[in-house]
């Protein structure tokens, strides 16, 4: 029987119209309504930020354990997979918003830094503030957490996209700073047209001339755009993907082996079992068990 992947829509039911939120993580680990939900693996459909106050533990996206304690922070982009690991101890700030509310409303250039700040092909997805770095994003957050909470006027949500901005310009900066970011501008939007067209069309298309002939440029061109952005050949960038993409089906459903084979493209499972084992030194089996 299939099990189907926990698709979080954006819902807030605290202010229905708005297409932002902001929790605390104390208040989410501790709310009955959730059951395990929670607790397992989850397809966001809007961007999040995590920012830890108190304690530590560790957090899941796209099947990496990342560690966190006080003044760590997460981005999540939508449509990743995460997972929250509770702990009733850890205190924070959960900052959700769709694309709507922020990314239409600027221009190309700072979609950009969006983009990179939450694509984790572009960074890593985790930053650790330093004490003083916390403190200039907690000031953010506090007026943002004033105009959303307790003002809440007809010029609140306005006022929260320009605070969301200047936060994002914050956190870019402390990557950039820190060499986070990736410098080269040339091959960038050609590298993000490529990494949806693969990760849409990867179970199906795994072979580097199909994206070529898709972008319209020669498989040396566009292995320049993936070393020069990720540094890696065009056929590892999509290696890397096409497992990723796997092991979502793995987890998201309960088909046989031997169907997630069929799924992926492979017409004889032991050579699927081969292809997956070399890249993950897992067998399917073993890695559905240990995730599940």
């Amino acid at each position: 029987m299939e099990k189907l992947p926990i698709h979080i829509k954006f819902n807030n039911q605290q202010n229905p119209n708005s297409e932002f939120d902001i929790l605390q993580l104390e208040d989410l680990f501790k709310r009955e309504d959730l059951d395990n939900s929670i607790r397992e693996l989850q397809i966001v459909e809007f961007y999040m930020i995590v920012l830890v106050q108190q304690d530590s533990g560790k957090h899941t996206i796209d099947f990496t354990d990342y560690d966190y304690q006080k003044g760590t922070l997460l981005t999540i982009r939508k449509d990743q997979i995460h997972k929250f690991h509770v702990n009733e101890n850890v205190k924070g700030n959960l900052l959700l918003f769709t694309d709507n509310f922020l990314v239409t409303y600027l221009e190309e250039i700072e979609n950009q830094k969006i983009i990179q700040l939450f694509n984790e092909l572009l960074g890593n997805p985790k930053i650790q503030l330093t004490e003083k770095q916390l403190n200039d994003i907690n000031e953010i957050i506090l007026k943002i957490q004033n105009e959303y909470l307790s003002i809440s006027d007809s010029y609140s949500l306005s006022i929260i996209r320009s605070l969301l901005h200047i936060l994002i310009t914050q956190l870019y900066r402390i990557k950039s700073k820190n060499n986070q970011i990736v410098k080269n501008k040339k091959y960038l939007n050609d590298f993000i047209l490529l990494q949806k067209l693969v990760e849409k069309s990867v179970i199906k298309h795994s072979k580097v001339n199909y994206y070529a002939q898709e972008m319209a440029i020669s498989t040396k061109t566009l292995n320049t755009i993936t070393k020069s952005i990720v540094n890696q050949s065009a056929k590892k960038f999509i290696d890397n993907i096409y497992i990723k993409q796997i092991k979502r089906l793995l987890l998201n459903t309960e088909y046989p082996i031997k169907k997630v084979a069929y799924l992926s493209g492979f017409e004889e499972s032991t050579n699927f079992y081969k292809y997956f084992k070399r890249k993950t030194n897992l067998s399917p089996d073993l890695f559905r068990s240990k995730n599940k």
